[in-house]
C-alpha cells in the first residue's frame, strides 16, 4: 500500500498530474463511452423513479389504498427522516443525472444531433416530472462539480426551460447532418428504435402538458395547447413505452408480481366507481373486468382511502391484489394489465394526450373537443387490449368491437358537443391514467383544488383526519429527497420553507391564479 501512495505523491510532483494520472487509469474501465451506451439506462430509470414514488403518490391520488387503515401517506403525510417518496429525486439528480450530461455532450462532440436531441427531450421530461411532484427544485446550479450547496429555482423558471429543451431537442432531431443514424442510436434506444420523429412527437406532447397545467394563470393559451397535441402522438403505435424482459426480478416491471412490491396495496374504491356504473349510472365500462380485478364474491369493489380494507365489513367483498392473488403472489403468477412482469410502462400516450386537447378545446372549439374526447376513449380501450394481449393475461378476452360500440354510444359518451363538460373528460383521463399516470392525475386534482364537485366525486380524506403536520391542509407537493437535501442543503431548504413541518402543503405556483 505504501508504494502506491508514493507513486501518487510522485505524480503530484512532477505536475501535470491529471495527463500522468491519465496513464495508468484501468482501461477495462473507461470513465467514458458511447454515447448510445447511456440510452437505456436512462430511459430504465424514467420509469423506475416514477414508479417507486407511485408507492406513495398513487395513494393520494386514489389509483390505489393501503389494506391497512390510517396509512400516513394516504393522510397526506410523510415519514420524516427518510427517503420515502424521494425516487424521483433521486433519479433525475443521481441515476439520470450527470449520465444524461454526458450523453449529450459526447453525442454533440460526434455530431450525432439526433441522440443530442432526444437528451435534450428527456432533461425536459426529468424537470417536468420533478417540478410537478416538488414544487421548486435545482436547476441552475445542477450537475456543478464545484458547489457543494445548491439553490433553488422557482417553477416558473422550471417550465420555461422545459419548453427551451424541447424545442431545442426538437431542432436537433430534426437535423440530418453529421453523424445521424437511426441504427446507431436504436442500439441503445429501447423506447423508440431510433426513430427521430416519435421522439420529436414526445416532446410535443411534453409541451403540451407543461402549457395545459398553468389552465389557471391569466397567460393560459388553450390554443398553444391544442397545437402542441397535434403535432405530438397521432396513434398508440406512438406512445412512449418502458419495456420490461421479465426474465428476472431486476429487469421485470417494478409492478409485475416478480417483485412483489405493492402486495399490500389494493385497488381504490375510487377508480372502481369511475368504472362499475356509480359516477356514469348505468353504464359499465368493458375496461373494469380488463383492468381491475374482483373480489371473492365476483364483484368489483374498491378500498376507500385511508380506511383500509375492514372498511369493507363483508370478507368475501375485499378486492384480491392487483395480481388477483389474496396476498404476495405465487411463483408464475400472471398479471394483467400494467400490473405484468414484462408489461411496459407508460411515460405519455396518445390516449391521454386526446384528453389533454379535449380539455383545452372545449373552451372555444366545442366540436374539436368531443372529437378528441372520443378519440381518446377508443385509443385507451385499444392499448387495453393490446396490452392484455401481448402477454396472454389468463382469462382476460380483448375488448370486443361489439362493447365498444356499445360504451362509445351510451351515456358515457355525450351525442353533442353542448354535453360535454371538463370532469366528462377528467373522467376519462383518470381512467386512461390509471397504473401509470400518477403525477399528472395529481396535477388535475390540484388544478382543481380538490374540489370533488370538479373532479367526479374523487373525494380526499376528511380534513380532521389528515396528518398532524398538515394543520388541516391537503398535500400540495412532496418534500425533496431527505438523504441529499435536508442532510447537505439545509440552508438553500430554508429560503424556500422547506425545513416547515408544513412545507408539503404549500400550493403548486402551476395550480395558482
Amino acid at each position: 500500500m505504501k508504494k502506491y501512495c508514493l507513486l501518487i505523491a510522485a505524480l503530484f510532483a512532477l505536475g501535470g498530474c491529471t495527463e500522468k494520472l491519465d496513464q495508468v487509469r484501468n482501461p477495462n474501465y473507461p470513465t467514458e463511452v458511447a454515447s448510445y451506451l447511456y440510452f437505456a439506462p436512462i430511459i430504465s430509470n424514467m420509469a423506475q423513479g416514477v414508479q417507486l414514488d407511485a408507492r406513495v403518490v398513487g395513494k393520494l391520488t386514489q389509483h390505489w389504498s393501503s389494506t391497512a387503515a390510517n396509512d400516513t401517506w394516504e393522510r397526506h403525510g410523510y415519514a420524516p427522516g427518510s427517503d420515502g417518496g424521494g425516487d424521483i429525486w433521486r433519479g433525475v439528480y443521481f441515476r439520470i443525472g450527470n449520465n444524461l450530461g454526458d450523453m449529450i455532450r459526447i453525442a454533440e462532440e460526434e455530431q450525432r444531433w439526433d441522440i443530442a436531441g432526444a437528451g435534450k427531450i428527456i432533461r425536459a421530461w426529468g424537470w417536468q416530472t420533478a417540478t410537478d411532484y416538488h414544487g421548486e427544485i435545482i436547476l441552475k446550479e445542477a450537475f456543478n462539480a464545484n458547489q457543494k450547496t445548491f439553490n433553488y429555482d422557482s417553477q416558473a423558471v422550471v417550465y420555461a426551460e422545459v419548453i427551451r429543451l424541447c424545442e431545442e431537442g426538437i431542432a436537433q432531431l430534426q437535423r440530418t447532418d453529421g453523424a445521424v443514424s437511426q441504427s446507431y442510436m436504436a442500439k441503445g434506444d429501447v423506447m423508440y428504435k431510433g426513430d427521430r420523429a416519435r421522439w420529436i412527437k414526445f416532446g410535443y406532447g411534453l409541451m403540451a402538458l407543461n402549457a395545459l397545467h398553468l389552465s389557471n394563470k391569466p397567460g393560459y393559451d388553450a390554443k398553444k395547447v391544442v397545437e402542441y397535441v397535434d403535432h405530438s402522438f397521432s396513434s398508440n403505435d406512438d406512445d412512449a413505452l418502458v419495456p420490461f424482459l421479465g426474465a428476472i426480478t431486476a429487469n421485470s416491471n417494478y409492478f409485475g408480481p416478480k417483485t412483489n412490491a405493492i402486495s399490500a396495496f389494493r385497488q381504490s374504491a375510487f377508480i372502481v366507481s369511475l368504472m362499475n356504473g356509480e359516477r356514469i349510472p348505468g353504464v359499465t365500462d368493458p375496461r373494469m373486468s380488463r383492468m381491475l380485478v374482483a373480489s371473492p364474491s365476483g364483484e368489483y369493489r374498491g378500498v376507500p382511502s385511508g380506511l383500509g380494507q375492514a372498511a369493507i365489513s363483508v370478507a368475501a367483498q375485499r378486492p384480491y391484489t392487483i395480481w388477483n392473488t389474496t396476498g404476495a403472489p405465487p411463483v408464475n403468477t400472471v398479471g394483467r394489465y400494467l400490473f405484468h412482469d414484462v408489461a411496459p410502462f407508460p411515460l405519455l400516450t396518445y390516449a391521454a394526450l386526446q384528453f389533454v386537447k379535449a380539455e383545452a378545446a372545449l373552451s372555444y372549439a366545442p366540436e374539436v373537443a368531443l372529437d378528441a374526447y372520443k378519440k381518446g376513449i377508443q385509443a385507451h380501450m385499444e392499448f387495453v387490449s393490446k396490452t392484455n394481449a401481448n402477454y396472454q393475461a389468463p382469462g382476460v378476452t380483448p375488448i370486443s368491437a361489439a362493447e365498444i360500440s356499445n360504451y362509445m354510444n351510451s351515456a358515457a359518451v355525450p351525442s353533442t358537443a353542448g354535453g360535454l363538460t371538463v370532469q366528462r373528460i377528467l373522467l376519462q383521463k383518470f381512467i386512461a391514467c390509471y397504473g401509470w399516470g400518477f403525477i399528472e392525475t395529481w396535477c388535475d386534482i390540484r388544478r382543481n383544488h380538490y374540489d370533488p364537485d370538479k373532479l367526479n366525486g374523487f373525494t380526499p380524506l376528511d380534513r380532521t383526519k389528515l396528518y398532524p403536520a398538515n394543520n388541516g391542509q391537503y398535500c400540495q407537493r412532496y418534500r425533496p429527497r431527505y438523504n441529499s437535501e435536508y442532510v447537505w442543503n439545509i440552508e438553500a431548504l430554508r429560503t424556500i420553507g422547506g425545513l416547515n413541518a408544513d412545507y408539503h402543503t404549500y400550493e403548486m405556483w402551476f395550480s395558482k391564479p
